[in-house]
Formats: C-alpha cells, structure tokens, sequence
C-alpha cells in the first residue's frame, strides 16, 4: 500500500531561477548542453494526421553557470537529446584538447573495455562499452530497435546488423546490407530470427524506396531470404512499420497491412478496410502470438468528428478476435503493453499535448482510462507517438502496475484502476526510467547520467524518495558516454543494464567526444 501521507516526494531544494531565462523555473535543461545536434528529419504522421510540413524548430540559448540551455519545440517526434560539450567532464576528465586525468580513458577515442576496467573505482559496476569504426554517412544516422537474443544483444546501423556479446561486449558477428537500413520490428520471432527493412539503392538520395527485407537469425548472424516488399505501388513505401508475432511478420505503409510467412517470405493476407472503407488499417504492434493493428476512421472532413479503432487478428488468419473503438476525436497513440494491452491516446485538435493511457482487458473491452499529465508525465517520456506505434520509450507495465518515467519524474499507477501509487519527483534534472515491478510492491528504476556525473540503478518503493537502494552504481569512467545515451533506448536483462542511443552523427568532425554503440552495467565482474 502506497504511504498515505507521501505518495510522492520531491527531494532536494527546488532549482532558482536564473534571472533572464523564462525556462529555468519550469527546469530548462541539464547545465552542460552544448550546442544542439542537429534534428533529425521529424517522423512522417501517420494517414489522417494532417500533412507532412517541416518542423519549425525555436531555439532560445542561454548561457548558465558556464554551460548553455537548449529548448527545442519538435513536436511529437524525437526531442532533442544531450550533446557533451568540450569542458572538463567526469572526475576530471578532459576534453581532447588537454591532458586527460590520471586513471581515466582519453575522450579523443571510445575507451576499451579493458580501459574501463582499469579506470573501475571500488564500489562502480562492472562496464563494457562497444564501438564500431565503419564510416557512417555525415548526417544523423538512426539507431533502430535493441534485440536481446540469447547472450547477445544485438542493434541496426546504417547498413550493418551487429551482434554483442552480454557478459563482456565483444562483436560476436555482424551482417553488412547493400543500403542502409530503414526500418526494424520491435522484437524477433521466438526463435530469434528478424526482418529488417533496408533502402532499394545504396545511395542516401531522394526517393530511395524503403522496400528491400532480409531476414536474419539473430542468435547466428546468418542471412535468410530476401524479397522486395509486395505493394500496390511505389509511392507508399517511403514510410514503412513492421511488427512480428510469433512466425507472422506484419508490415504497414500508406493505406495498407499485409502480413508474411516468417519462414519463407510468402504473402498471407491484407488486412481489410472497414467501415465503407472509412476505417484505413495504418500501424501494427506484435509480441510473441499476438498481432494489434490501428486504424484511422475518416468519417468527416473535420478532423474533430473521426476517431481510432484497435483490433486484435489471429496472426495466422487475420480473424478479428476483438475491436477497441476509442471516442470520437480520439486517436491511438503507442502501445505501452501487449498483455494487458495498455496504449496511450491522443486528442486529434492537440496532438501535442492532450493524450491519456486507456487499459483493456482481455476480451478487448474498455477497463480504464486515465490522465497522468497532473502528475506531469510526458507521453512515451517526452517521445510522443509520431512514427512506430511500438515501443512506447519510458513506460511499461508489469506485475499490475503502470510504470512512467521521464524528465526528473518516475511513478506507478495501478492497472486495474488507473490510480496513481507512487513515485519521485526530482530537481536534480535527470532522466528517469522504470525497469520492472519488484514483486508489485517497488520498482527498479535507471537513472540517465547527468552532464558531469554517471547515473545509477536503484530500487523505490512506496515510500518514495529517500528511501531508495542502490544496486548499481555506473563508473565515473563511462558517464560522458552514458550521457550522450540518457535518451536513448534501455533494455534489462539478468541483472544487466544495456543502453543505445537512438542516433549518431557521421561528422565526428563536429563531436568532441565520438559516440559509442552501446553501454552495458552490471552489478559484478564482466
């Protein structure tokens, strides 16, 4: 039972605000943010969601203490993560300009995993970091979707699928495409096998068609069959979205969804209109026997009189075994969980801003919808549901509760209610993300890395703040590599805590620290 009297708690003094900086009082942004990565281009809305303009990006700079803030309005899409800025960083460490401090690795390159070791104070988890040297185009690159499959975990870049190995971080193999990769489903097949998406030519031009899948065995790194994505024409394959449920791959672009065979690649069914042709199939989400796909239902020409719809289908025969319609003026936003089936909404006249989590239960029938925006929680953390419909970053469900994370904030709603249980809330300007539910009754929480120092995984209970316990304190050697990951994506698993960022630059002219793969923490020896 949550602490009647402190449900949630907001630790520390509150920040002051800077004179001349209207942000600052509302928390502005971590001290040491430099000057902002260039945007990557913002997520094409699905069909109904208005046109796709270009995002008007506004930018107010103020220097603070030494370091700078960066506020970025992007709408719904990727925000605008950390950039390390050329000051002396962790436990002094150096930019590479100057002499690094004894015992650190320099910042002019990823340090080994060897030089992480070394660098381990008494107390610091173990760390393993991964690099790669493959020249990446000068643009941002985005990192696709983490898999853990096996000992190994495993990520998409550019144009290779690459394979590290849990306990220590070494590339164990990796698959090098003819294009660049364009789009990944959240999870593998239960055996471990994938599909990636990857562009028609190998150049980064215009009208380069996201229409070529290859499908790999992740526990193997070896390559199955490739076929060109069956479709009604080329216009619909600039933006793709994939899921895969159980041995079924589900693939949606434009107006329509067909699904495949795993095994071989051949064709199963489309997914059928509704409604008169009203209701247009435009995204799906899997799991390991489960296949969810949205709809947008364009009853009027004003967008406040349409509304989404969700359905359940037999992966295998495309029978509808449910439909969730949401109420007019509602869309489906991102899927939080599968079983129970937990996913946000979105009010079609603010897309920004007003958006709820609607639970399900199992026969798809409406158990609970509530808001957690008084409580100050960001949709998907601050990502919003532009783009893929699965993962919803910073939020997931288990053991009955809801757990949200975000800027400075992290807490737990019961599923069964949509109550609000506990949580932090926290000045200190970190990011905060759920893990998983300890028995129903606490939480293990990561928190990002802040601008000079590392982060840490901690368990929370009921009481809140203060009562926090520390499992595993990440080294001081790895924080500004951890920092520029603090928006990236996380998975848990055996006690190991992997992180990616979700996109690189290619100019590392412009970085003044280059950016790892992948960074793993764990409580003993690598």
């Amino acid at each position: 039972m949550p602490d009647p009297q402190q449900p949630w708690y907001t630790p520390g003094p509150p920040q002051q605000p800077v004179p001349g900086n209207p942000y600052a009082a509302e928390g502005g942004a971590p001290q040491g943010f430099g000057p902002p990565t260039p945007p990557p281009p913002p997520p094409r809305r699905r069909f109904g969601r208005g046109p796709v303009v270009a995002t008007v990006v506004a930018l107010v700079l103020v220097v603070v203490a030494g370091g700078v803030y960066a506020v970025t309005d992007r709408g719904r899409g990727e925000p605008t993560r950390p950039v390390a800025k050329e000051s002396p960083g962790p436990s002094g460490s150096a930019s590479p300009s100057r002499t690094p401090a004894a015992g650190g690795p320099k910042l002019s390159h990823i340090p080994t995993t060897e030089e992480v070791g070394a660098a381990r104070k008494p107390g610091e988890a173990a760390a393993w970091i991964a690099d790669d040297r493959a020249d990446l185009p000068k643009q941002i690159n985005k990192v696709h979707d983490l898999w853990i499959v096996g000992d190994t975990a495993v990520q998409a870049l550019h144009r290779k699928v690459t394979a590290y190995r849990l306990s220590d971080g070494a590339e164990v193999w990796s698959v090098t495409l003819p294009s660049a990769v364009c789009e990944t489903p959240a999870n593998p097949t239960p055996d471990g096998k994938v599909v990636v998406f990857h562009n028609e030519r190998p150049d980064n031009e215009r009208g380069n068609l996201c229409n070529q899948m290859q499908m790999i065995d992740l526990k193997t790194g070896k390559e199955g069959w490739h076929e060109k994505l069956d479709e009604p024409g080329d216009d619909d394959t600039f933006i793709v979205y994939s899921a895969i449920s159980g041995d079924v791959l589900s693939v949606a672009r434009g107006m329509v969804v067909i699904t495949y065979r795993m095994a071989d690649g051949s064709k199963l069914y489309e997914v059928p209109r509704e409604n008169k042709d009203k209701c247009v199939p435009d995204d799906v989400a899997g799991g390991p026997a489960r296949l969810l796909v949205s709809s947008e239902c364009m009853i009027a020409v004003e967008r406040g009189k349409n509304y989404g719809q969700v359905r359940e289908l037999d992966p295998h025969t495309g029978k509808v075994l449910w439909r969730y319609r949401m109420k007019t003026g509602w869309r489906f936003g991102s899927l939080i969980s599968m079983d129970p089936v937990v996913f946000t909404i979105y009010n079609d006249k603010d897309t920004a801003s007003d958006w709820r989590i609607t639970v399900l239960d199992p026969k798809g029938k409406h158990r609970v919808t509530f808001d957690a925006r008084d409580k100050g929680f960001e949709e998907c953390a601050g990502t919003g549901s532009g783009g893929d419909i699965q993962p919803c970053r910073g939020a997931s469900v288990d053991k009955g509760l809801i757990m949200l994370g975000g800027q400075n904030q992290v807490g737990a709603y019961d599923v069964k209610t949509g109550n609000f249980l506990w949580g932090i809330k926290d000045n200190r300007l970190r990011r905060l993300y759920p893990l998983r539910a300890e028995d129903g009754k606490s939480m293990r929480v990561y928190e990002a890395a802040g601008s000079s120092s590392p982060g840490r995984t901690y368990l929370m209970g009921p009481r809140g703040a203060g009562t926090e316990t520390d499992v595993v304190k990440h080294p001081v050697a790895t924080a500004r590599w951890e920092y520029e990951m603090s928006m990236g994506r996380t998975a848990y698993v055996g006690g190991r805590l992997v992180l990616t960022p979700t996109i690189v630059s290619g100019d590392e002219n412009k970085k003044p620290v280059r950016e790892a793969r992948m960074l793993s923490f764990a409580p003993g020896s690598p």
